[in-house]
Formats: C-alpha cells, sequence, structure tokens
C-alpha cells in the first residue's frame, strides 16, 4: 500500500471509531481490551494521534521521555472526550498528509521512510482500535483484503521481526496463514531464540484458513475461531493468545 492509501486508511478508521464510541457511550466496556471502557479506549487512541503527529510535526529523531509522552494523554472530561478525539484524530490526519516525504524523524519499525511508516503504523493502530469500539455495540469490522493483508505483514514482519520478546517455542511451532480472499499468505515459525517469516504457505503444524479480515481480527487477538477453519494443532494459537502481546511502553 502506498502513503496516501495508508492516510485514507487511517480517516475512515478514525472516522469509524468515534462513530462506534458514539453509539455505545463513555461506560460501556469494550469487551476485546478487558478492563477497558470506551473512554479509556478514546483517551489512549487520541493520545497516540497526538503522540504520532508530534514527532511527524517536530522532525525528532528520539524517543519522547516518559515525562514528556504524558502530556499526549492529559484526561479530559468525559463530555470533551469524543470532541478532542476527533479533533486529535484529524489533525493527524492533515499532518500527514501535508508532509513532505522527505521529513525525518523517529520511528521504531523498518519502514521506506518515516512518513510511510507512520501513516502505515497509525492507520493499522486506528483500525485496530476502531474494532475494540465496535465490540462495545457488539459489531465486528470488515476490512479490505489488501489492508488486512497489510497489518498482518506489518504485524508478522515488523513487530514480530524485532528480537527479543515472550513469543518463543521449544521445541519450535508453526503457524500457517492462509486467506481466501487474496493471493497472499505467511507461515510464522516460532523457535527458540525468535521467530522467522516465511512468506507462502508452508507445511506447519497449524494452518488457519479464513477471509484476510478475520485473520487480521484473529492476530491481533481482537477474535476467535468461529469464523475460521482450523487445520491442525490448536496448542499452538494457545501459545500466540499468551504470549503474542503488544503493549505500550
Amino acid at each position: 500500500m502506498r502513503i496516501a492509501e495508508h492516510i485514507a486508511a487511517l480517516d475512515e478508521e478514525g472516522v469509524r471509531l468515534a462513530e462506534a464510541a458514539d453509539r455505545a457511550g463513555m461506560d460501556a466496556l469494550a469487551p476485546t481490551c478487558p478492563g477497558w471502557q470506551v473512554r479509556d479506549l478514546l483517551r489512549h487512541v487520541g493520545g497516540i494521534h497526538r503522540w504520532a503527529m508530534a514527532h511527524v510535526i517536530t522532525g525528532r529523531r528520539q524517543p519522547f521521555s516518559t515525562r514528556e509522552e504524558a502530556e499526549f494523554f492529559v484526561a479530559v472530561d468525559d463530555d470533551e472526550l469524543l470532541d478532542r478525539y476527533r479533533e486529535s484524530h484529524r489533525a493527524l490526519v492533515d499532518t500527514l498528509a501535508a508532509a513532505d516525504e522527505s521529513v525525518e524523524c523517529w520511528t521504531f519499525l523498518p519502514a521506506p521512510s518515516p512518513l510511510a511508516f507512520w501513516a502505515r503504523r497509525q492507520a493499522h493502530e486506528t483500525a485496530v482500535h476502531r474494532a475494540d469500539a465496535e465490540s462495545a455495540v457488539s459489531t465486528v469490522p470488515y476490512w479490505d483484503p489488501s489492508f488486512a493483508a497489510d497489518g498482518i505483514e506489518e504485524l508478522l514482519s515488523g513487530f514480530f521481526g524485532r528480537p527479543g520478546g515472550r513469543l518463543v517455542a521449544d521445541p519450535p511451532l508453526s503457524m500457517a496463514l492462509v486467506p481466501t480472499d487474496i493471493d497472499a499468505g505467511w507461515t510464522f515459525h516460532i523457535e527458540p531464540a525468535g521467530r522467522r517469516l516465511v512468506a507462502g504457505e508452508m507445511p506447519a503444524q497449524l494452518t488457519i484458513v479464513g477471509t484476510a479480515s478475520e485473520l487480521y481480527l484473529l492476530l491481533w487477538n481482537r477474535s476467535g475461531t468461529e469464523r475460521l477453519d482450523l487445520r491442525g494443532d490448536a496448542a499452538v494459537l494457545d501459545l500466540w493468545r499468551t504470549r503474542a502481546t503488544i503493549t505500550w511502553n
């Protein structure tokens, strides 16, 4: 996906997140984020949008300190929260759309450029949290297969392509992901010292077949397996669910 496509996706996902939050109300629980209410979701995503935007605007080359980050997450009253989220989302979209493609700033995953990184990361950050907002009103989003496949690729090769972390297994385990609505596929190996991603469907201990959108939700631990076809050892998925977590650090 190109930068402009990621920005367009970010725009749409943020609007839909806000619509779902408005329907649910601030007190509603977001079942896909245990312990969170809709107000927590809006505060988090709005803060992330302000944090991301600040890197692009300032051209900052280093991450913000914990004290500096706190300024992006200052709480506001419930009656202001939805409008503040919408303002932050709109400001981020406009900032990315207006940014020069040569902008230099800090990033934390491989990407062709910092602008490409922030557009992609914020599009998927917002999409996943849109699913959280929709869970508060008992609906499930559906994404275009190309966008969902892009998100799967970012998660597997980006987040889990980095060294370290809890997602390891001895003896090794493997999981093949086979989308039914796009020409793509991945085989993910979980090994004693890390992880390894192979493009395409290869023999694996567990093969999961379904739409790219459903696979995207599953890998982000936002859905069950009801609409997916699992073939093989479900213990691989159990390991994923308990150890494949991305948290704000």
